[in-house]
């Protein structure tokens, strides 16, 4: 397995996608978009990570984040979150959705009987304020592109509220741009 050409930046806010094997719409159930919310605010309320913006679809979220250790932290989001993910599924009796997830687990995750989460997460340096409004704009436009609303202030899953001054989901740190 070959390095990865992304590189996290100490301190400096990303963006980065988090996606499901498969591309499976895992997150078209509240009950397992909670477990991502509930582990980012637990990140954020402990100062491992700030949040500037994110949207989370059916299938893979978006993330606009900065910490001294993002990559770590990242790394620790999506190894509970995928804990937390299969224990619900298994609780539940949703045997459909752990049946794919070892279907599609990569084959040396010899340790694992499923896999949640693709590989990486392709962290992008924002190094300006155009660089990062133009991230920020992509994160709140995913579900518009989607087809699934006309106003980004209708997708619940998203940071957009916040920067209308509004309460969001997660507790959001916005930059000064």
């Amino acid at each position: 397995m070959g390095r990865s050409r992304y590189r996290f930046l100490d301190k400096q806010p990303h963006f980065l996608s988090c996606t499901v094997v498969n591309w499976l719409p895992l997150f078209s159930n509240p009950e397992l978009v909670q477990i991502l919310l509930d582990s980012l605010t637990f990140l954020h309320t402990h100062h491992r990570i700030a949040i500037h913006g994110y949207v989370i679809m059916e299938n893979h979220l978006h993330l606009i984040a900065s910490s001294s250790n993002l990559s770590k932290e990242i790394g620790t989001f999506k190894s509970f979150t995928a804990r937390s993910i299969v224990d619900w599924l298994k609780a539940n009796n949703r045997r459909h959705w752990l049946s794919q997830l070892a279907f599609y687990k990569q084959l040396h995750k010899t340790g694992l009987d499923y896999q949640i989460w693709q590989e990486g997460s392709h962290p992008q340096a924002l190094l300006t304020a155009e660089i990062f409004q133009q991230k920020l704009e992509y994160v709140h436009q995913n579900p518009i592109r989607r087809g699934y609303i006309d106003d980004p202030a209708h997708w619940r899953y998203s940071s957009y509220r916040d920067y209308l001054d509004q309460q969001g989901l997660l507790p959001i740190v916005q930059l000064e741009i």
